[in-house]
């Protein structure tokens, strides 16, 4: 693949992870394990409020070609397919979920020097298209996408975004909403490894004049401990502790309160990801 401006999805998306990436309040536990055909086997159990859920997943790589299944305690199966280089500079991912029928999805990317371009057709009776396209370089870029209806003729989305990214720092600014809501974020990394950060994101949605600000953090204490804490204008407080109990392996605790709830009492969340 090239080194060119990357996704539409990538545009703000490094805020996005600071702010939101392993932020949780339920009880999550995984275990990865590999066999010696080369697949790799993830158990995980998941606690949200009273309701326990679980799945297991498979993923396997031979040469350009990449399979993943999961399958819950819903029997819900998942399958994703991903094809690398069938065409020169191509991504090909098929998914589709059994007994949902109506999930099926085929994605195609194309990755250029300055562009990239991306086309996801949903598999069912009435198919609605998305599209996305990028251009530009590592360093600054330009993007659109939109979601179009053939059967009603009409666009389900349009959005479109502007990245500039430097070795110490990134800035975006997305229109989404179909012009109405915008959001500009800004995160500067403090250290040569970009573990340690600050972010701003300030959010606006012109139909109801809603202005959201959040700040947040990343700290490395050290190579195997991490802290994170966001706060916004609308009085939520997050922080997060995460440490390498041993290699690969994760062990993560957050938390979140609503400061300006008369219910103070913090959401707390624990996440355990073991990994051979």
């Amino acid at each position: 693949m090239s080194k060119g401006p990357g996704l539409f999805v990538d545009i703000g998306k490094r805020a996005k992870d600071l702010l939101t990436k392993d932020y949780t309040s339920d009880q999550k536990f995984t275990v990865s394990t590999y066999t010696g055909a080369g697949v790799a086997i993830t158990s995980t159990s998941l606690k949200k409020g009273g309701l326990s859920t679980g799945d297991v997943a498979a993923l396997y790589k031979y040469k350009n070609t990449q399979f993943d299944v999961k399958v819950d305690t819903d029997s819900n199966i998942s399958t994703t397919m991903t094809f690398t280089d069938i065409l020169p500079s191509t991504k090909t991912i098929a998914s589709f979920k059994v007994p949902d029928y109506n999930s099926g999805k085929l994605e195609v990317q194309y990755f250029h020097h300055h562009a990239t371009f991306t086309t996801t057709i949903a598999l069912y009776k009435t198919p609605v298209v998305d599209a996305t396209a990028t251009i530009g370089t590592p360093s600054i870029a330009f993007g659109a996408e939109a979601g179009y209806d053939p059967t009603k003729g009409n666009f389900t989305k349009y959005t479109a975004g502007i990245s500039v990214t430097k070795p110490d720092s990134c800035a975006s600014i997305i229109l989404g909403d179909k012009g109405d809501s915008i959001k500009a974020s800004y995160v500067h990394y403090l250290d040569n490894l970009k573990k340690s950060a600050a972010v701003g994101e300030i959010s606006r949605k012109f139909s109801t004049n809603e202005n959201t600000f959040t700040v947040g953090g990343a700290y490395a204490v050290d190579h195997l401990t991490l802290i994170k804490a966001k706060l916004n204008n609308h009085g939520r407080l997050g922080a997060l502790l995460q440490h390498e109990v041993i290699p690969k392996s994760l062990l993560t605790v957050s938390g979140e309160l609503d400061t300006k709830s008369l219910d103070k009492s913090p959401r707390l969340g624990l996440a355990f990801a073991l990994k051979p």
